[in-house]
């Protein structure tokens, strides 16, 4: 087979640690080989690619459409409106929508989702269609039966499914991931969600102290989607979701967008909306907008020996060149027009 060499060169945010370094990234057939140190590199920010950890990528077809209602009106199923908007959807239109949507989040430093994806077996292969020969990793958490063609079950709440506890006795004997919105609303589904050790949590808007630690202990990661807990009305406090409280017990934060109807699937912007808020530390926030990778497939945190998923900024595109502090600008203020490439090999 012959050999791909390239070589990606400027201030690198290396590991979890998202240690700043001034060095050369050396990568062969897609696998990172040698990180060597150099001060004198060019001035490009090295930024491992990001995962959005929670996704309704179907919703494309009905964004920014009037709405009105509580959140048991708009996405409840069966009936919520958006459940109602996507079954009078074609096929075609669906696809065409998740697609435009990947297309987007790649372009944005965005090569991995865990989407949450309706619609039974036939959905789950709409979305592999839509996805199909992108630089993109998307995990599907199917539901209506389309966990049996999935890698996992998704429950929009434990209150919502009478049957929960067949279906994820049956998704874990088929070596399923387990997923439940839980929180969003109030605390009261929380302890329901838990009771399954599910290997997602999505939301925990309303989640308590008790109920975070149990996470915590429990090694249960937390997708949070702020943006989208504003719009929908389930917060208006930069205490819910409780981010930094979360941060202190230790669990593992991951961040999403949500339902792409209301909020764009930019991890981007979602990054910005977190810093200003909730005022949470630079590096913790990059640092859940790509920790999904490693829960979902193969982390792309920037190590040696790791596969090579990671984005260029340019700051000389703009006026990104003045900053004090690169990592707190990639968090701020960085958008898809400051990105020269994205190195996506999965």
């Amino acid at each position: 087979m012959k050999k791909t060499l390239q070589q990606v060169s400027g201030l690198a945010f290396l590991g979890e640690e998202l240690a700043p370094c001034g060095a050369d990234i050396f990568i062969e057939n897609g696998i990172i080989t040698a990180i060597e140190e150099n001060p004198r590199v060019p001035d490009l920010w090295i930024c491992p690619a990001l995962y959005n950890a929670h996704t309704h990528l179907a919703d494309t077809i009905a964004m920014d459409c009037t709405v009105a209602g509580d959140l048991e009106a708009l996405v409840t199923p069966p009936d919520g409106l958006k459940h109602r908007l996507l079954r009078a959807a074609s096929r075609d239109e669906l696809v065409r929508g998740m697609r435009a949507s990947m297309e987007g989040m790649i372009a944005a430093g965005t090569c991995g989702c865990a989407d949450f994806r309706e619609g039974g077996p036939d959905g789950v292969r709409a979305l592999a269609e839509a996805a199909e020969g992108l630089a993109f990793r998307p995990f599907v958490f199917g539901r209506d039966g389309g966990e049996a063609v999935s890698g996992g079950l998704g429950i929009s709440s434990a209150r919502d499914v009478s049957d929960t506890e067949r279906l994820v006795a049956d998704a874990r004997q088929a070596g399923k991931k387990v997923a439940f919105h839980a929180g969003e609303r109030d605390a009261g589904d929380i302890g329901d969600a838990l009771s399954y050790e599910p290997d997602l949590l999505v939301h925990m808007t309303h989640a308590t102290r008790r109920q975070l630690r149990s996470c915590a202990d429990g090694g249960i990661p937390i997708a949070v989607c702020p943006r989208s807990n504003w719009i929908l009305g389930v917060t208006a406090s930069a205490r819910r979701p409780p981010l930094a409280l979360m941060e202190e017990l230790g669990c593992t934060i991951c961040l999403g967008t949500d339902n792409a109807m209301f909020v764009p699937p930019d991890l981007l912007s979602e990054m910005a909306f977190v810093a200003t808020v909730y005022r949470c530390a630079p590096r913790a926030i990059l640092r859940a907008a790509v920790r999904g990778s490693g829960i979902f497939g193969e982390s792309f945190f920037i190590r040696k020996g790791g596969r090579a998923n990671l984005l260029a900024v340019d700051p000389a595109r703009s006026a990104l060149h003045f900053s004090r502090d690169p990592l707190a600008t990639l968090v701020k203020r960085v958008n898809s027009a400051d990105i020269r490439t994205n190195v996506f090999t999965l």
